[in-house]
């Protein structure tokens, strides 16, 4: 998937996701990518649904000296949504809701049910902070 700007066909942020874990390959393919295509993109998102190792997460974060400037960010499934809460926060509750919809009408989804879980409980809290 690939955000551009309103009426612009620059791609500012490109997102990859993976039902497995992200390796220090999965990096180096996507810089690949990025370089094969001759067009700089600003951030490089990859969303996982299973565990982000220590060292795959430093060497994403390596990355922005080394690319000058490219920001490139493994995130779980949690935390991708909260990522794109920060973008869509005018349009949170629907956002939201067609997430839960995705995430909990497939039983056998790569989403766990512990993250299911979790998400279940940040949408709560999200709903609870609202009210007061």
């Amino acid at each position: 998937m690939e955000i551009t700007l309103v009426d612009d066909e620059k791609v500012i942020t490109s997102y990859e996701m993976k039902t497995r874990r992200v390796t220090l390959a999965d990096i180096d393919r996507a810089l690949q990518k990025i370089n094969s295509t001759g067009k700089r993109v600003d951030n490089y998102i990859f969303i996982t649904t299973d565990a982000i190792e220590e060292g795959v997460q430093e060497y994403a974060s390596s990355m922005y000296d080394r690319t000058d400037g490219i920001e490139i960010v493994v995130l779980d499934c949690i935390s991708f949504v909260r990522h794109f809460l920060h973008l869509f926060h005018r349009l949170r509750s629907q956002f939201l809701s067609a997430y839960q919809q995705l995430v909990l009408t497939e039983p056998d989804s790569a989403v766990s049910q512990p993250l299911k879980e979790a998400f279940l409980a940040l949408r709560q809290a999200a709903e609870s902070a609202r009210e007061f």
